[in-house]
């Protein structure tokens, strides 16, 4: 309990932890889930799980043409993590821009980019999506100290729904404010998710680039650097909290 409330108070210096930015990086991975899902031939940009159901149900009825669209995603979603990785290592101890701030830049950038693709070039826009998501999901992996995913639910779902459980059986109001966190990443996840359907529908191809006005005001929110030490003992703790 005394860890966490430690934990907790030092995200008035990292603002990478804060409610906020969390917020808005977690509606921008529900908006890009939505957008390939409905404007880019119904695949997954982060939800992994399904591309791997997709994709192994298109090889068992022999469509393997098709199990390749839900295959080069994963590809470049785990390609996005060594990347995001790598970026971190290099840039770690940068004094002139935080490496969080680089992926954004990276992920930025190519999220422009996938709004010029036409709709023929719809597999290089979902694995340029996914890419992108797995960078954001490296990124972003903290909210007040409580490890999370900003493009996916199902990890938070357990931490929300066992930490309520945790609160109901031994009133424990920490354990009722994380739920409450991970309860609201999941709230404004669907909330991003919804209104990236109903733009897709309207603006087709180009909705995507709401996605890197979102990510553009969180790098600009990111304008403080946490101690390298400071921040290897958050991401540690949080890293131990989602597992």
């Amino acid at each position: 309990m005394h860890k966490e409330k430690t934990i907790s108070s030092n995200n008035e210096r990292q603002p990478s932890e804060g409610l906020r930015l969390s917020a808005l990086v977690s509606f921008s991975g529900g908006f890009q889930d939505a957008y390939t899902y409905n404007a880019r031939g119904r695949v997954f940009a982060n939800a992994q799980t399904g591309n791997v159901v997709l994709m192994s149900q298109n090889l068992m009825t022999g469509h393997p043409a098709d199990a390749l669209r839900y295959l080069l995603p994963l590809v470049a979603f785990a390609l996005g993590v060594v990347v995001a990785e790598w970026i971190e290592n290099r840039f770690k101890e940068s004094l002139r821009l935080h490496w969080r701030q680089i992926n954004l830049l990276v992920e930025i950038v190519m999220l422009v980019a996938v709004g010029f693709l036409p709709e023929k070039w719809n597999m290089v826009a979902n694995m340029l999506v996914s890419f992108s998501c797995a960078m954001q999901v490296h990124t972003f992996r903290s909210v007040h100290g409580y490890g999370y995913a900003s493009t996916m639910c199902i990890g938070n779902l357990h931490h929300g729904t066992a930490s309520l459980s945790r609160f109901l059986r031994e009133s424990d109001r920490e354990s009722l404010r994380k739920s409450g966190y991970f309860f609201g990443i999941i709230l404004i996840f669907a909330l991003g998710a919804g209104v990236g359907g109903v733009l897709s529908a309207w603006l087709g191809l180009k909705t995507i680039w709401a996605s890197p006005l979102l990510l553009l005001i969180a790098f600009l929110m990111m304008n403080h650097r946490p101690s390298p030490l400071q921040e290897e003992k958050s991401l540690s703790a949080a890293d131990d909290r989602v597992r």
